[in-house]
């Protein structure tokens, strides 16, 4: 008994699953951190449009429209970019910056010296 009630509460949470929309970052900046999000519609995707030497923009879009040319009528200001898209939460976030690769570094050779003397 207790087997069957555990199994159409795994059926019941995979199905209300089905229907939820995507969060993602949404914000537009020129150091490509955001921390701002958004709920978007279920038929949504996560927007990453970086422009060349300029800006960086994330938001939601609908998954349909996340095509070179429907981006170029939207950002007919932006002569060059290049675009990702993807329907995971929070999958527009910025990559890890090469800062954090640096502090790695300093420490472990901090750690190095530290253990040499």
């Amino acid at each position: 008994m207790k087997c069957s009630v555990g199994l159409v509460l795994v059926l019941l949470s995979s199905l209300l699953s089905l229907g939820e929309s995507v969060q993602c970052f949404s914000c537009q900046d020129y150091s490509g951190t955001c921390s701002k999000t958004r709920e978007c519609s279920q038929d949504d995707a996560c927007l990453t449009l970086k422009a060349r030497g300029g800006n960086t923009y994330r938001r939601c879009i609908k998954y349909t429209e996340c095509t070179f040319d429907q981006l170029s009528l939207v950002y007919s200001e932006i002569p060059s970019f290049k675009f990702s898209c993807c329907t995971s939460d929070l999958c527009n976030s910025a990559p890890a910056g090469s800062a954090s690769v640096l502090i790695g570094l300093l420490c472990s050779l901090l750690t190095m010296w530290w253990t040499a003397h």
